[in-house]
């Protein structure tokens, strides 16, 4: 089955992209999303592998009308990881997305304290989640998210573009 979903998504996933940036134009005058870098006790960061396009990415989503990026962040933690906050995240930046449009920024922050009671069985957008070593990232890890890793814990200058 996960060859099949891989098969179908690589082909489909440009067209999907597309049809919901045109969607977003329609809803939106700009998108912003959020995303998370969230670290465990060993430094290790949560990523996560989505059903509808290639890659392992940091969790996170678009923010919802009348929604604040910590809210849409906190919401996606919880959809994508069943992740709760215990303490408050710190705004690592806000970078300028201009591979996925050049009306699209999205808010990282960094999140080191939170509970897990267990995590996600897959389902419909995350077909996979895990805790990596950033030694040991999982192949496909996207360059985006190479970056603000590398960003957050080697203490590397952050660039105003995803990539």
């Amino acid at each position: 089955m996960g060859n099949r979903l891989n098969s179908v998504r690589r082909r489909f996933e440009p067209l999907l992209r597309r049809i919901f940036h045109a969607w977003f134009l329609l809803v939106r005058g700009m998108t912003l999303g959020v995303r998370a870098v969230v670290l465990d006790s060993e430094n290790r960061v949560f990523l996560v592998r989505h059903s509808y396009v290639a890659g392992w990415y940091l969790p996170g989503g678009g923010v919802d009308l009348g929604e604040t990026m910590e809210q849409a962040m906190r919401r996606e933690l919880k959809e994508e990881g069943d992740i709760d906050l215990t303490a408050e995240a710190v705004l690592h930046g806000i970078f300028l997305n201009s591979h996925v449009s050049r009306r699209d920024h999205v808010a990282v922050y960094v999140v080191r304290q939170f509970r897990q009671d267990r995590p996600p069985e897959p389902n419909y957008e995350i077909v996979e989640c895990g805790f990596f070593a950033v030694t040991a990232l999982p192949e496909g890890t996207t360059p985006g998210t190479r970056l603000r890793i590398a960003e957050v814990l080697d203490g590397k200058p952050p660039i105003a573009t995803w990539r």
